[in-house]
């Protein structure tokens, strides 16, 4: 290519690198918002987007994941857009690193839920299992979002009704949370027979509340590995950004030796 060409390329280049950059920084931006709002006033987000509650973020803390989130996009956001303006080969070697990192734990992270699924319910039970018994019924918040994820997906606690056994809950109202009981019409005693989770007939044990449902991370890790296709696409096509934009960031980090 004439040199003329080569700079028109890296002007180019350059200008998607800013509004892709910029695009995150926004977004970011944006994240971070929603996630202050979700921590001060959870009630207001949950009664809007009541829908999303029986997303997989259920399980964990919403606000501090979307806080998390949004500013690491942030941060990526700004060393790639003002990198890229000001030509700065520091913050493109900085905007290349982080992103490297961001994509290392994410393939990191991608085996281990493959090969250790156990492993990841092992971490999860030790994080969130604790919370369930001294926060449920106690934090309005967390009761609430636990609450209609169960309704949602049709589970209780995150293994199984167990959870709640020694809970806050428990010792107040010696019953489970009538989300674990299903459908009442399902309810039963010894020697009858109720429905499992995929219309299967099973046999419950004498016990209160009739029916338990199974955990909710059980159901979860079900739904996953039933959209596992939609999931690999949208994996894949982060990584391929992300590489891309490593790429870009190397690109013009390299042509600015040659300018």
């Amino acid at each position: 290519l004439s040199p003329g060409a080569k700079m028109g390329c890296f002007t180019f280049i350059k200008v998607m690198m800013i509004l892709f950059n910029l695009a995150i920084f926004l977004g970011g931006g944006t994240l971070l918002g929603v996630g202050i709002w979700v921590k001060v006033d959870g009630e207001s987000f949950l009664d809007i987007f009541g829908a999303l509650s029986s997303s997989v973020l259920q399980v964990v803390n919403v606000a501090y994941l979307l806080i998390v989130i949004g500013a690491i996009l942030l941060v990526i956001g700004f060393l790639g857009c003002y990198g890229a303006q000001k030509e700065s080969k520091c913050l493109l070697m900085m905007f290349f690193s982080v992103v490297l990192i961001i994509f290392i734990v994410e393939v990191a992270a991608a085996v281990v839920a493959l090969v250790f699924t156990g492993l990841a319910e092992t971490l999860l039970t030790g994080l969130v299992t604790p919370l369930l018994k001294d926060k449920y019924g106690v934090d309005a918040t967390f009761t609430h979002i636990w609450n209609v994820t169960m309704t949602e997906v049709h589970c209780c606690g995150l293994n199984n009704y167990t959870d709640f056994d020694d809970s806050y809950f428990y010792k107040k109202y010696n019953s489970y949370p009538r989300q674990c009981c299903g459908d009442t019409q399902y309810l039963s005693f010894w020697g009858m027979l109720c429905p499992g989770s995929w219309g299967i007939t099973i046999s419950c044990h004498p016990h209160p509340c009739g029916c338990l449902l199974q955990g909710c991370f059980p159901q979860i890790l079900e739904e996953i590995r039933t959209n596992a296709g939609v999931v690999g696409g949208v994996a894949a096509g982060i990584a391929a950004l992300e590489i891309a934009a490593m790429a870009v960031a190397m690109y013009l980090y390299c042509r600015l030796d040659e300018k």
